[in-house]
């Protein structure tokens, strides 16, 4: 699988830092951007950046940091095709993947500790959308909201 990663410049170093600790599980790991040394870097910059990426292809998912992960989360989800949410318990990144096909896993680099947001890094990018007729139903609800426009 390819896995994108994208930081604005509070979430840079978690980022990095993730991509390090994610490089040895066998999965493509590319770095969109976002290094830290710009304060102007905005998060909705980058969650464009990833979700067009997630969007068209190019990734098959897609890790996204800012501070706290909730304006990141707000932007991604704007984009046609991503389901971006901020997890910061593996449980939730792991389940958001199984029952809700979430695409885009966002974490706050200023409110989130390094060893949970590798655990939660790892669940989401280890998790398989279930395809049970429940989860099929209710992810098929959630796409006609987002055709409503």
């Amino acid at each position: 699988m390819r896995i994108g990663f994208a930081a604005d410049h509070a979430g840079a170093d978690l980022k990095r830092t993730l991509i390090d600790r994610l490089s040895a599980s066998g999965h493509e790991l590319v770095d969109l951007g976002g290094d830290g040394t710009d304060r102007d870097d905005d998060y909705p910059d980058y969650a464009r950046l990833l979700g067009h990426a997630v969007r068209n292809g190019t990734v098959d998912r897609g890790i996204l940091v800012c501070g706290s992960g909730v304006g990141a989360s707000v932007a991604a989800s704007k984009i046609r095709g991503v389901r971006a949410a901020v997890c910061h318990d593996p449980y939730s990144a792991r389940q958001g993947v199984e029952h809700d096909d979430m695409n885009v896993l966002c974490l706050g680099g200023r409110v989130i500790g390094v060893e949970v947001a590798t655990d939660c890094a790892r669940a989401f990018v280890d998790a398989r959308f279930s395809g049970e007729p429940r989860h099929l139903r209710r992810l098929s609800k959630v796409l006609a909201i987002e055709e409503e426009g």
